[in-house]
């Protein structure tokens, strides 16, 4: 992964020779003048809770923070970024240090400094102008640290592309989400019910501060969202139609500038349509820059769907013979069914695997309710329950989501994971309620306390208690193998015993002894991982490949 990175910056660097077109990008702004400029009055209550008018910011019990925001685009933008100043200036820190960790060449920086300013000379032009100005309002408040990467502005509307990004150039999969619907008959009550595990990870930092975001907008429909601060596009959400949306990253070949983010094409068909067909609609209308699946269910259609879309087509994925949908990361419609890049998805990757696992828990489980989707998004196992040690990415639960979330649209409600991960409690919401009569100072949190759903009995065990072991023993040997150190036979036990049924643990041993020409042991280990539940068909020849060097030495 680091090689390739470098030939794109090397790459990135061939095309600033001949770029053009940056300057328009790198001063626009957008014309907020039709909109109300006056900076909101932020009441401190506490160090959890924040007071605007009718504008909130306030932390549960559970941890995550509760955002009440409403007004014209730049009302919600200034808002927002005055209620989560901190977090905001938080969160870019997060992000940027996380940058500097993958590219620690200061030259390389450089030239991707520069490369996202190319990259990016056309966003403006794909981003709808009310959703600019909410990111300027935003942008308002983030730190002036980060100055040297871009103006504020730019900095924080090239963050509503950095998923995409990443996901362009390196395939990078920072998101692997598994998500599922159920209506009719497959269903408790016959309404459709959702459920979804967002397995972006950054570091564990980036999801300590997760919002819920409740926007009351002058045009289009109430709804609410999970996110972090500075992001106004939607990744998972709900409005109060009972409409949702959420996203799952697919292949993608390499475009040549970036256009609408797919975050923001999810927060326009989250906050202005009401039905399947209006969502259709709006996707129609966008370009996109990379391959996503935009789950959509409806509660006026009591049925979900998937949009499909690529940088050159789109397709409409249904099932109207079945009363179910299930999504990994590959397309699933006729459009994309010969696709090169799709199909290399399916026999190569750990998609297929998590499609086929969902499918088995969902015939195992006849009627679908909360409690049981909960399961469903909680579950560590392999097909047909096989132990694929903890952070396997063939598991529905890898231990690293954002979030979990469950939507039963036509009740309006929503339950979204506490920390860690999708594992503590399932906090209930009702749009509803909400969104009813909103009254200033109001600082009580929104949850329905008696519909939560309790954490997962697995964070009380040992075995739990081995894995935040493991994960930290895993970054030691991860240096130790790049700085070549030695490593004593007792640590290697130690770590094979926090995890024993992972793959990993088995090939980074063999990694280490195959480096100090220790070919024996590099063979068992080798070996050892071949036997357990490898994570994509690359991994496993790469295993296959240092056991052929082995029998030639």
């Amino acid at each position: 992964m680091r090689n390739r990175f470098t030939y794109f910056l090397f790459l990135s660097f061939l095309l600033l020779l001949v770029s053009c077109g940056t300057s328009k990008s790198k001063h626009h702004v957008p014309d907020v003048a039709p909109y109300n400029t006056a900076k909101p009055v932020v009441t401190k209550i506490s160090d959890s809770v924040f007071v605007s008018g009718k504008n909130s910011l306030l932390k549960n019990k559970q941890g995550i923070w509760e955002l009440y925001v409403e007004g014209d685009p730049l009302e919600i933008g200034l808002t927002t970024g005055a209620l989560t100043d901190s977090l905001l200036k938080k969160q870019q820190q997060i992000f940027f240090s996380k940058i500097a960790t993958i590219v620690p060449s200061r030259f390389e920086q450089k030239i991707l400094r520069q490369f996202l300013k190319w990259y990016n000379r056309k966003l403006y032009l794909n981003v709808p102008e009310e959703y600019q100005s909410e990111i300027y309002g935003v942008s308002q408040y983030t730190t002036h640290e980060f100055d040297n990467i871009a103006p504020q502005y730019q900095r924080s509307l090239y963050l509503h592309a950095a998923h995409d990004i990443g996901h362009a150039l390196q395939d990078l999969a920072l998101v692997g989400c598994s998500s599922f619907a159920a209506w009719g008959e497959k269903s408790e009550d016959g309404n459709l019910i959702l459920g979804r595990n967002f397995d972006f990870y950054v570091n564990d930092a980036f999801a300590e501060n997760k919002i819920i975001a409740f926007i009351n907008p002058k045009e289009g429909h109430p709804f609410m969202m999970v996110t972090w601060a500075g992001m106004i596009g939607a990744v998972s959400g709900m409005n109060l139609e009972g409409l949702t949306v959420t996203i799952n990253a697919s292949k993608s070949e390499i475009p040549l500038s970036a256009k609408t983010p797919i975050s923001i094409l999810t927060r326009e068909i989250l906050q202005y349509a009401k039905n399947i067909d209006e969502a259709i609609a709006i996707a129609k209308k966008r370009k996109v820059f990379v391959s996503e699946s935009i789950m959509v269910g409806s509660a006026h259609d009591n049925k979900a769907i998937l949009i499909e879309v690529s940088p050159e087509k789109m397709d409409v994925y249904d099932v109207p013979n079945t009363n179910q949908l299930i999504c990994s990361n590959h397309f699933q419609g006729d459009a994309f069914k010969d696709d090169e890049r799709n199909l290399s998805q399916i026999a190569n990757s750990h998609s297929e695997y998590r499609l086929e696992r969902m499918q088995e828990l969902l015939t195992e489980n006849p009627k679908i309710n909360p409690k049981i989707a909960s399961e469903i998004l909680r579950n560590k196992d392999g097909l047909q329950n096989i132990a694929l040690g903890y952070g396997n990415e063939k598991a529905l639960n890898q231990l690293m989501a954002h979030h979990g979330i469950i939507f039963k649209p036509t009740a309006k409600q929503v339950w979204v994971s506490a920390n860690p991960y999708q594992m503590g409690e399932f906090v209930c919401y009702n749009l509803d309620s909400i969104f009813k009569d909103r009254k200033e100072n109001s600082i009580v949190s929104f949850e329905e306390e008696n519909l939560n759903i309790a954490k997962d009995p697995f964070l009380k065990t040992e075995a739990f208690l081995k894995y935040q072991k493991f994960r930290i023993e895993d970054d030691k040997i991860d240096l130790y193998l790049k700085d070549k150190t030695k490593i004593s036979s007792e640590f290697i036990q130690n770590y094979q015993s926090l995890n024993p049924d992972y793959w990993v643990v088995y090939y980074k041993a063999g990694l280490y002894f195959y480096q100090n020409k220790y070919y024996k042991l590099a063979q068992e280990n080798f070996e050892k991982a071949l036997t357990k539940e490898i994570t994509t068909v690359p991994d496993k020849e790469a295993i296959e490949k240092y056991l052929k060097k082995l029998r030639r030495k």
